[in-house]
């Protein structure tokens, strides 16, 4: 199952007003999980049984929540029970039907 996940704060203590320490403490929990996971710059995916995936969900939460009292959570899951491997294996099947012929990231 794949859980895409966008966590931030409300409110921020940054003099510029950047997210980007509680975004990093949110990501250090994924990363510490050991499940499968990709960051890019506007969501977390990581895959794993549900149970697993929501418990990283939740400690990424409160790890922001120590940066705010109110934390906002977008959150899209793909529950596929016995995929594994989805996190990259979607990506090559439309990779596979585009033939590979458009450079990647729109680069």
């Amino acid at each position: 199952m794949l859980f895409a996940f966008s966590i931030s704060p409300a409110v921020t203590d940054d003099a510029d007003g950047s997210v980007s320490r509680a975004v990093a403490d949110a990501v250090r929990v994924v990363r510490a999980s050991g499940l499968p996971h990709e960051t890019t710059s506007m969501f977390t995916t990581v895959e794993g049984e549900w149970d697993e995936c929501m418990a990283v969900v939740k400690e990424a939460c409160d790890a922001v929540a120590r940066h705010s009292p109110r934390v906002g959570l977008v959150l899209k899951a793909d529950l596929r029970p016995g995929h594994e491997g989805q996190l990259q294996a979607k990506v090559d099947r439309v990779d596979a039907l585009l033939g590979q012929d458009e450079p990647p990231h729109g680069g």
